[in-house]
């Protein structure tokens, strides 16, 4: 698929009009006919259902058209996964409610609602669990190959988290005895914590799913310059596998392109020199340039950045200074691309895209974890807005099951 080829960002202001219509008419039939149109509710949700999938699926391609470092392709792609599952259940209880309309009703089809983040909680849970030993395992990998630091035992924890998450719910979901009220207030509970371990769960899938497209998609060979960003180096002073990686990535694409069309382009080593490093980043990228025959008039460093997001402005500034309309990419490790993206289209960066290096195997699962991380560190605003609407609505709902 071609990034950048739209003008516009799609946006999904009609689907929260479809909800509005589609609850609407489920409020009013059941209160003209009393439980008689059950059947006809349930088909309406579905209809609605479908048509926020759809909608969501051409979002996603829409705004991998606009920009595909964005948090949107996260959410169209991790809650469209959800809904799929919401439509799939409410499907065949209406196929119960046409059938056998005496015992499924209204309530059964209210219940089904606001148990679908606790349903799909406890469906994926041996997925989850999968995930979470492959999680384990490869951060035992890591923690042998590359040391015990801190930073390493990410996996291990968040996959804890994961899987006691799931064992916490499966006890919580127990019958609860007392007054209707007493429960109800038990079933509000259990379901504000299956609504956020859904929203984390629908995220990471999300975040999976948008670092995969993007670290497939190789630029047009036409790029003016390759900004490489920079890792930690060593307090021996040489270049990690990680950063050489980048490094040979950026060469790689570079050749290719000039191969095909001729034009070559301009690496900006970028990378400042931290406290335990004994140079700076860049310079011990831009070494590693020279051992690999890249003359040095194709180069310039940026020795003063410690951060992806630094990398990225003050790179920007060194580019504009050259050439205010040049076609920049960037060149990170595989699992660092879509974040870095993000920081790129933060900088200002026009139609950039990012070019990702191999790593090893036991890297990715803990990468991928810590990039989630810091995913869900950025972008507060959005995410508490999208959060609190999806507690309301399991509130809302369990209230009127019960009520």
């Amino acid at each position: 698929m071609k990034f950048y080829t739209r003008t516009k960002k799609p946006h999904l202001y009609d689907v929260l009009a479809a909800a509005a219509v589609a609850v609407a008419a489920v409020a009013a039939l059941s209160i003209a006919g009393k439980g008689q149109y059950s059947a006809i509710c349930a088909v309406i949700f579905d209809m609605f259902f479908v048509y926020a999938i759809v909608r969501l699926v051409t979002a996603f391609i829409g705004q991998l058209q606009y920009n595909p470092y964005s948090y949107n392709i996260v959410y169209y792609s991790g809650f469209a996964l959800f809904l799929l599952f919401v439509l799939v259940t409410d499907v065949i209880l209406t196929v119960k409610m046409i059938t056998s309309p005496d015992i499924y009703g209204e309530s059964i089809m209210l219940f089904t609602l606001t148990d679908s983040a606790k349903t799909y909680m406890l469906i994926s849970a041996p997925f989850i669990a999968v995930f979470a030993v492959a999680l384990c395992v490869s951060n035992i990998s890591l923690i042998i190959h590359e040391g015990k630091k801190p930073s390493n035992f990410i996996g291990i924890i968040f996959s804890l988290l994961l899987v006691g998450g799931e064992i916490f719910l499966f006890n919580a979901d127990k019958s609860a005895s007392g007054s209707q009220t007493q429960v109800m207030i038990h079933d509000i509970f259990v379901n504000l914590f299956a609504s956020l371990y859904l929203y984390f769960e629908c995220m990471i899938i999300g975040v999976i799913t948008a670092n995969a497209i993007v670290i497939h998609n190789e630029p047009e060979p036409d790029r003016d310059f390759i900004i490489i960003l920079g890792c930690w180096i060593g307090e021996d002073g040489k270049i990690t596998p990680l950063l050489r990686g980048r490094v040979e990535r950026a060469i790689e694409f570079a050749e290719k392109q000039e191969k095909l069309t001729g034009k070559k382009t301009i690496f900006i080593t970028s990378g400042g020199k931290g406290s335990d490093e004994k140079m700076s980043e860049s310079a011990a990228m831009k070494q590693c340039l020279i051992e690999n025959g890249i003359p040095e008039d194709r180069m310039i460093e940026e020795n003063q950045s410690t951060t992806t997001v630094e990398n990225m402005v003050f790179s920007k500034k060194i580019i504009d200074g050259i050439n205010k309309d040049a076609k920049v990419s960037y060149a990170t490790t595989g699992y660092h691309v879509f974040r870095s993206g993000i920081f790129a289209r933060h900088a200002h960066i026009p139609k950039v895209t990012g070019i990702g290096s191999k790593t090893k195997w036991y890297f990715w699962p803990n990468a991928a974890v810590r990039e989630f991380g810091g995913l869900l560190i950025e972008h507060r605003g959005k995410q508490a807005i999208i959060f609190t609407s999806l507690c309301l609505i399991y509130v809302i709902l369990t209230i009127l099951a019960y009520r």
